[in-house]
């Protein structure tokens, strides 16, 4: 089993491109075990109140939820830390985000045109 961390508009995309979340983390990593961070939640809690259907129940179902880092305060230098630290890609569409991740040696999994999940490590 993998652990992915979850970034918002990671999650957005993979909603709005319909894919399948246990069929579509299979063809890349396996059993995917998702972690969410308080404010990566908080934040797609505020997205949702202007766009339904991101189904956030089932990614809190399915997800452990993991306190915000201590000493920063930025949801994706908490994604960072984490990664860098348990070697866990991070479910992203962000770019600068992604470019930080393999500049420290992470990964990440992005969701490409053709509506796939793509592992992306250095």
């Amino acid at each position: 089993m993998v652990c992915v961390l979850v970034d918002a508009c990671g999650w957005v995309a993979l909603i709005e491109a319909r894919l399948n979340l246990d069929a579509s983390m299979k063809d890349v990593v396996g059993v995917a075990e998702l972690k969410l961070l308080e404010c990566v939640d908080k934040e797609l809690e505020s997205v949702s109140a202007n766009r339904k259907g991101l189904l956030l129940e089932l990614l809190r179902n399915r997800s452990e939820m993991i306190p915000d880092v201590g000493g920063l305060s930025h949801p994706d230098e908490m994604l960072l830390s984490l990664s860098s630290q348990n070697g866990w890609p991070v479910l992203t569409v962000d770019r600068d985000l992604k470019r930080q991740l393999i500049e420290q040696g992470g990964s990440y999994i992005e969701i490409t045109s053709g509506r796939f999940l793509r592992m992306v490590e250095t």
